[in-house]
């Protein structure tokens, strides 16, 4: 293994910890806001549940003036009936008074159903009103446990940040630059070992040439689809590194007599 990895390698598994805490961090906070969302939501549509039964109201109280009003109108009309002698008039008030009867239930008819209407907004009033005190109340209880969690997330990340800022202190600068080059880029995994001849990074398959560059161990070598960092390991390593182990020689067989 090119030498300057070996330090990176334990770098990199510390940098892989706090990515895999930053993402359990902003997947925790996701929640929180889906939540917020949900109790602005149901904040919102009880407002404006409350202004239609609002509105509802100002027009019942409306239509039963203009009611109270026909009412009225056709009590005068009946009292000037009755003194009336000439036909053509009584004939006149009769027939103002059955528009009047008329226009009167009308009116009523649509104050029965601005009563339904309200009565049937009034409930899912109720209804929003109950789910958003669910929301408010389980929403408390979900705030102060993630609240933990991320301040939990918080604490081991500053631990592992300490560890990591000790040991970088240690590590080859040019090749530290490459290696946090490419994790910003990637966010992920970006000194990958060789599997089988595939890269354990893309899995896609590399030439025998490319794994014996490797093997060697004595510059950097990038994989030539995804551009992360090799490294060999297997038991060149425990031996001499980029040498393959002596071949055995086979012993020719005793010529038959």
């Amino acid at each position: 293994m090119f030498k300057p990895l070996k330090l990176i390698l334990d770098i990199q598994e510390l940098d892989i910890k706090m990515i895999r805490l930053m993402s359990l961090k902003r997947q925790r906070q996701k929640e929180l806001n889906q939540l917020h969302m949900i109790t602005a939501e149901l904040k919102t549509q009880k407002g404006l549940k409350h202004d239609e039964i609002q509105e509802m109201d100002e027009s019942i109280k409306e239509q039963e003036e203009k009611i109270d009003a026909l009412i009225a109108r056709i009590k005068s009309l009946e009292e000037k009936q009755s003194s009336i002698k000439k036909i053509d008039e009584f004939n006149a008030i009769t027939q103002e008074m059955t528009s009047a009867e008329r226009e009167k239930k009308g009116l009523e008819q649509d104050v029965m159903a601005l009563v339904d209407q309200k009565s049937a907004e009034e409930e899912l009033l109720e209804k929003i009103e109950m789910n958003l005190k669910t929301s408010v109340e389980s929403g408390a209880t979900l705030e102060k446990e993630i609240g933990a969690s991320i301040a939990e997330i918080n604490a081991e990340g500053a631990i592992l940040k300490d560890q990591r800022d000790l040991m970088a202190k240690g590590a080859d600068k040019e090749t530290m630059a490459i290696y946090e080059r490419l994790l910003k880029n990637k966010r992920d995994r970006v000194i990958v070992a060789i599997e089988n001849r595939y890269c354990s990074g893309c899995h896609i398959a590399l030439t025998a040439q490319h794994e014996n560059i490797v093997r060697k161990g004595e510059n950097l070598v990038f994989c030539e689809h995804c551009s992360r960092i090799h490294f060999w390991q297997g038991q060149s390593e425990d031996s001499t590194e980029g040498e393959a182990a002596p071949r055995r020689r086979r012993r020719r067989a005793p010529a038959a007599k």
